[in-house]
């Protein structure tokens, strides 16, 4: 039997990791600034993340939802403080589209409503709803296109307006940096008056905060720049740094009912170890803060640099993008083969920027210099 093949694969087989750093079979270094998909948010190979997840494996990796599991609770108990949204609830699973499908399920079990409101660009997941509510009919299977879905404008607040007003909508789901969308930026203003729009509908507001959130920003959530508090919040990706594992943040507005939600793996005993891990770390070494002051140091260091092709550098923390007047793909195979780099990548050109939240000033500098030995040469 033979993998599926869905992933066009670099060359390049990693073995290791410590850090923002990884290693390839061969022994050859490469620095991250990819992190697994903006998987990795507290480095490689932490230390008290490889502690903890051992000797939680070595006492009990799972069992089943039908018991009491206090790793949960404390769970819940950490994040609501760390994050300031110890109001909410948690309901926990396993990965990015399976907490876009639950938050829309849940929106929908709320005020009974069918249609969902969702960014041009978005990237939300691919599981059913979650798929239908990515704008890429490429991914979007025939079974999976129900009309449920309509995308708008970027900013645009009157066509928001407009489709919330009919009265049918049950959710509106944005993430506040797109990722894949290219590394565009919900305005303060927008979303502010969109959340009045959704209370004023009874409409739910669902801040997709998969890839901007967990710090990634230079804040927990990136929708805390932007002064609102989303219905519900979902998180995944930098979670568990690299295993399995997703969540739902909810408002009190929501009553649970027995049956509607459930899941067999989600907050397994090693999901929640590993969770309880990554705070730690993010608390202790004060990631956030080195998410928002390298970031920007980061930002300014490639505009600083007047780079060839670069025609834009956006972003907020270690969330950034870097708009080429040339398709990336030539640039990103380079800094890969000849500068031993990982980037991301979004559209047609821009490279995309999602190192571990631990990147210092040093490794960004490092990065520039690569980025314009690539760049200067096209």
């Amino acid at each position: 039997m033979e993998l599926f093949d869905v992933y066009p694969l670099m060359n390049v087989t990693i073995a290791r990791g410590k850090g923002c750093k990884v290693w390839d079979t061969e022994g050859q270094e490469y620095l991250d600034l990819y992190g697994g998909h903006a998987v990795i948010s507290v480095g490689h190979s932490h230390p008290h993340y490889v502690e903890v997840l051992t000797n939680q494996l070595g006492k009990l990796g799972f069992y089943s939802n039908s018991v009491q599991n206090p790793l949960q609770k404390e769970l819940a108990h950490r994040l609501g403080k760390v994050s300031g949204y110890e109001d909410y609830s948690l309901f926990l699973v396993n990965s990015g589209a399976e907490a876009n499908e639950n938050a829309l399920k849940l929106s929908s079990f709320y005020n009974g409503r069918t249609r969902i409101l969702s960014l041009e660009k978005a990237f939300h997941g691919r599981t059913s709803l979650a798929v239908e509510a990515t704008a890429n009919p490429k991914i979007i299977a025939p079974i999976n296109a129900n009309g449920h879905v309509t995308y708008l404008p970027l900013n645009d607040l009157a066509t928001w307006k407009t489709e919330l007003q009919k009265g049918d909508v049950c959710a509106c789901i944005l993430e506040c940096i797109q990722g894949v969308g290219g590394i565009r930026m919900v305005e303060a203003s927008f979303l502010q008056e969109l959340q009045k729009l959704c209370e004023e509908t009874d409409t739910v507001l669902i801040c997709d905060e998969i890839q901007c959130g967990y710090g990634r920003s230079g804040k927990f959530f990136a929708h805390q720049h932007l002064g609102v508090r989303p219905d519900i919040i979902t998180v995944a990706k930098g979670i568990c740094n690299g295993f399995p594992m997703s969540a739902v943040l909810i408002s009190p507005k929501f009553k649970p009912v027995y049956g509607q939600l459930g899941t067999t793996f989600g907050g397994n005993h090693l999901a929640c170890a590993g969770a309880l891990a990554v705070l730690d770390i993010i608390e202790k070494e004060r990631l956030v803060e080195n998410a928002a002051e390298v970031g920007d140091y980061l930002m300014q260091a490639i505009r600083n640099a007047n780079l060839p092709h670069v025609v834009e550098v956006r972003g907020r923390g270690l969330m950034i993008g870097i708009e080429l007047d040339i398709p990336y793909k030539e640039p990103r195979q380079r800094l890969v083969s000849e500068q031993h780099c990982f980037t991301g990548c979004s559209g047609t050109n821009v490279l995309r920027l999602l190192p571990p939240l631990c990147l210092t000033k040093a490794e960004a500098d490092s990065f520039v210099e690569r980025l314009k030995t690539v760049l200067t040469s096209l």
